[in-house]
């Protein structure tokens, strides 16, 4: 069995279109929307409406922590703008959306990322297309359980919950061979981001799920530019299948 895993797409359909190949399915753990590119600040929702010059003091702003000035500058531009912001957010989202969904190979095994917006994943998914959160499939004989989302920030993304509701999802996997998630367990070299000099926020109750259930491989991404892309916890080998959007290349699990 051959399974390539991808996440952090960020709007990399072209990519996407050929993950699937030389493989028996394709695992996705979320972050398909590109709201804002670090690395390209001419790319992305916002500057789309708002210009490259704004997206990069928002990325400034956001890069210093000063998360009030950052929001305080959306406030003022979304004000400027003649449309709702729920509006031009969705009409924005739904077209990505549409592209990286006709991407997918059949079968794709997807979970949210936390900048998505699960409610609208139901418009898009095909037949081939199986979106999982906090439930598991059997694949080539093994258990894969999935769990979508991140926790709360000071970013305010999208698809963010309470470290409780997110710990329930992981608990109702129970034990599996493979655990996909999209943010780590909450290990310090899995959550420390090189480039934006920061922690992101990492899952206990994902940690504490390998320690007790011991999966063979815990499968995740958000962390662009981690510290360490893989490590071993236990005897559970601890991946980050990396920033899909800048490499393109998907990550290859054989079994």
């Amino acid at each position: 069995m051959r399974v390539h895993v991808v996440s952090d797409v960020h709007g990399n359909a072209g990519d996407l279109a050929r993950a699937g190949e030389g493989a028996d399915a394709l695992i996705c753990l979320g972050d398909l929307v590109l709201f804002l590119d670090y690395a390209d600040h001419g790319r992305g929702i916002f500057p789309d409406l708002f210009g490259a010059e704004n997206a990069t003091r928002l990325v400034e702003l956001r890069t210093a922590r000063r998360f009030d000035e950052a929001r305080d500058l959306g406030r003022r531009l979304w004000a400027g703008l003649d449309v709702d912001r729920d509006t031009a957010i969705e009409a924005a989202v739904r077209r990505q959306y549409a592209e990286l969904f006709a991407a997918f190979p059949t079968p794709t095994y997807a979970t949210y990322g936390n900048v998505d917006i699960p409610r609208l994943w139901t418009d898009f998914a095909g037949p081939g297309t199986t979106v999982l959160d906090g439930q598991r499939i059997e694949l080539g004989g093994l258990t894969v359980g999935f769990v979508g989302g991140g926790l709360r920030t000071p970013m305010r993304t999208p698809y963010e919950i309470s470290d409780e509701e997110y710990a329930a999802k992981v608990e109702a996997l129970g034990e599996v061979d493979i655990l996909c998630s999209h943010i780590p367990p909450d290990v310090p070299e899995l959550t420390y981001d090189t480039v934006a000099r920061r922690f992101e926020r990492g899952s206990r109750a994902l940690l504490d799920a390998i320690r007790r259930t011991r999966p063979r491989h815990a499968l995740f991404g958000h962390v662009h530019q981690p510290l360490a892309r893989r490590m071993r916890i236990g005897s559970t080998e601890c991946v980050n299948v990396g920033h899909f959007a800048s490499t393109g290349k998907p990550f290859a699990l054989e079994w």
